[in-house]
């Protein structure tokens, strides 16, 4: 079973999760922005963390097979925190970088007046970049958090297909499906969807236009959501090309309207330690002949 998870939160994972998300099939992910627990203090800490995501973290990633992309946003929740705002300024020299093949997490937490008119300003980035957009539905008044959303991406002039409305539910799923937007479903534990609740939805509504992603972070959350949710549709009657499509080609299709995204196969790397290092830091240099 191939994988691509199209929403996990890398930075707060473990190394030991890559090897395990690697054995289970992952071979492709994106991370998108989001809020880290403790509040951000100004653009400039947004400015390290955006570094980390498009240098650091690929690079971790591609050490364990794994091939990472990113999502650059302001997220909703800090969209409300006026030392944050100016970091909207600078969204467009991030949105230009390679590995970049979205803009977000981009949406709704509380539904405030700061929210929307950041949702609607980083719409407007994504059509200036011509980047697909990935967004957050609200954990409060989730159905009123996504009707609002769809109709700010119906007068964004945005292509419904180049939107993935994510973190979706039994509540949601068919206002999304109508807007013609992708349908985002994260297998997250309590709070989100669980293996079997997506698959019954999958056996109602279809597989195309879905995504399955783990969303895992800092939270209570498990980086092999999208193995165990394959894993379930196989066991209710689902083929292995429904599983593939699902977890691995329909994420594809909707990240490569970015044009940005790198599927080789990469190999784990298989060296041992670099200048007393766990973790690769500098160009190994050639032995002499």
């Amino acid at each position: 079973m191939r994988i691509f998870d199209p929403h996990i939160h890398m930075t707060s994972r473990t190394t030991d999760d890559y090897r395990r998300m690697y054995d289970a099939g992952v071979r492709a992910l994106v991370e998108p922005a989001f809020w880290l627990g403790q509040p951000r203090t100004g653009p400039g800490s947004f400015h390290d963390y955006f570094d980390g995501l498009i240098g650091w973290e690929r690079f971790r990633a591609s050490r364990f097979g794994i091939r990472h992309h990113c999502a650059i946003a302001l997220n909703p929740k800090e969209a409300n925190d006026p030392r944050c705002a100016e970091v909207l300024r600078t969204l467009p020299r991030y949105l230009a970088k390679d590995g970049v093949v979205a803009v977000g997490e981009v949406g709704f937490d509380a539904m405030t007046a700061e929210e929307e008119k950041a949702l609607v300003h980083q719409l407007s980035l994504a059509a200036e970049h011509g980047l697909p957009v990935l967004v957050h539905t609200p954990h409060r008044d989730k159905a009123a958090g996504t009707r609002r959303t769809l109709e700010l991406v119906a007068a964004s002039g945005i292509a419904p297909e180049r939107v993935l409305v994510d973190h979706l539910n039994e509540t949601t799923v068919d206002m999304v499906d109508d807007s013609g937007c992708t349908l985002g479903f994260s297998i997250y534990p309590d709070t989100k969807m669980e293996p079997d609740r997506m698959v019954r939805i999958l056996q109602r509504r279809g597989l195309d236009r879905v995504v399955v992603n783990s969303a895992a972070d800092w939270g209570h959350s498990d980086p092999l959501a999208t193995a165990r949710t394959g894993e379930a549709m196989l066991s209710a009657g689902f083929t292995e090309d429904d599983a593939d499509r699902v977890l691995w080609r329909n994420p594809v299709e909707f990240f490569a309207r970015s044009g940005r995204l790198l599927l080789e196969e990469l190999a784990p790397y298989s060296g041992g330690a670099f200048a007393g290092n766990s973790i690769l830091r500098a160009q190994h240099a050639e032995p002499d002949a």
